[in-house]
C-alpha cells in the first residue's frame, strides 16, 4: 500500500469525488481521502492522502487555505456563483475603488451563513440536498476568518482577487456578502484554490500528468511505501518538528504507541512536539515532551501493514 499525500491540481468540470475514483484507477488502491470539497466548476489544489496517511486528512483540511477568485457585481444567483439561477440583475453605480475597499472590509473575523447550496448537514441532511428539492432552511452564522485581502485586477462588473481563509469559509458567500455590502449584489464567477497548508499551486499536478509519471517510474524504486516521486511521504508533512530516533531496546514500547523518556530526545523542550522513529528508521509518530517523558499525539505506525 501507498503511504503519503499527492498534491493534484482538480480540473474544472470534475467533482472532488471523481478525482478520488480516477485516482483509485491509476494507483490501484482504495484507502484515500481529499483534503477539501471543491466544486465542479473550481479548480487547484486538493491534496489526496493514502494509505495510513489518511490519517492527515482532518490535520491538512483543518489549516488555512489560499483562493484567487472573480467576483461578478451585479448578479445574484441562488447558488452564489455563475452556474445557478439568475434572481436579480442590478446595475453597478459603484467606482472601481468603492468596489475594491467593500471587498477589501472582510479581511478579519466575519459572520458567515453557510449557503443553501453547500454539503453542510443540518438535522442530517445535507444543504445542496434540500435546496435542490426547493426547501431552504435556517442556518446559523459561523465564524471565519479571512487575512491577506489583495485585489489582483480590476475591471468592473468583475474583480479579481486573492485571500486566505479558516476551515469552513465560502468564497462564494463571501462574494454574495460583498455584493450586498456594495447595494447591488454580486456572485462568484471563477475560483482557482492555490495553497492548502503547504501544497501549493505551482508543485500540484493534473491525473493525467500522475499517470503519465507513475507508468514512467512503475518499478523504478524498491521502496513500496512511497514508490513514486509524485508522492510527498506522509512524515514529511512535519518537516519543521525536530526528530527523535529510539534505542532498539524501547522499539517495541514505540510500536504499542507507548510513552518514553524524555532522554531519547536531549535538547528538545518541554510542551514541544517531535516525530519520533524506531531504531531501523520505522515512522512511528508525533510525541510531545511532556516533563520528563514524551507521550504519543498521534500515531501513524500500523504493525500489520509494517510487517512487526
Amino acid at each position: 500500500m501507498i503511504n503519503g499525500v499527492v498534491n493534484v491540481r482538480k480540473e474544472k468540470g470534475m467533482t472532488s469525488f471523481d478525482v478520488i475514483a480516477r485516482l483509485r484507477r491509476i494507483l490501484g488502491q482504495r484507502k484515500m481521502g481529499h483534503t477539501g470539497t471543491l466544486d465542479p466548476d473550481a479548480e487547484g489544489v486538493l491534496p489526496v492522502c493514502l494509505g495510513k496517511a489518511t490519517r492527515l486528512v482532518d490535520m491538512i483540511s483543518g489549516g488555512t487555505k489560499t483562493y484567487q477568485a472573480e467576483i461578478l457585481f451585479g448578479i445574484v444567483t441562488d447558488t452564489e456563483d455563475t452556474t445557478g439561477k439568475i434572481l436579480e440583475e442590478n446595475e453597478v453605480t459603484a467606482t472601481a475603488s468603492e468596489a475594491a475597499a467593500v471587498l477589501s472590509s472582510f479581511d478579519g473575523v466575519q459572520k458567515q451563513t453557510p449557503p443553501m447550496y453547500s454539503a453542510v448537514k443540518i438535522g442530517g441532511r445535507k444543504l445542496c440536498d434540500l435546496a435542490r428539492r426547493g426547501i431552504e432552511v435556517e442556518r446559523v452564522p459561523r465564524e471565519v476568518e479571512f487575512s491577506d485581502i489583495k485585489i489582483l485586477d480590476t475591471a468592473l462588473p468583475k474583480i479579481r482577487f486573492e485571500v486566505t481563509c479558516t476551515k469552513g469559509a465560502y468564497i462564494r458567500t463571501l462574494c454574495a456578502d460583498a455584493g450586498k455590502r456594495l447595494g447591488c449584489g454580486a456572485c462568484m464567477s471563477s475560483l482557482i484554490r492555490t495553497r492548502v497548508g503547504n501544497f501549493c499551486l505551482s508543485d500540484s499536478l493534473t491525473l493525467s500528468e500522475i499517470a503519465a509519471l507513475k507508468e514512467k517510474e512503475d518499478g523504478v524504486t524498491s521502496n513500496a511505501a512511497v514508490p513514486y516521486s509524485f508522492v510527498k511521504p506522509l512524515d514529511s508533512f512535519f518537516e519543521d518538528k525536530p526528530e527523535v530516533i529510539a534505542r532498539p531496546e524501547i522499539n517495541l514500547a514505540l510500536y504499542n504507541g507507548n510513552s518514553f523518556s524524555a532522554e531519547e530526545g536531549a535538547g528538545i523542550p518541554d510542551g514541544c512536539e517531535a516525530r519520533v522513529y524506531s531504531s531501523t528508521n520505522e515512522f512511528i509518530g508525533i510525541y510531545r515532551r511532556s516533563g520528563e517523558s514524551f507521550r504519543l499525539v498521534k500515531m501513524f505506525y500500523d504493525p500489520v501493514q509494517d510487517g512487526s
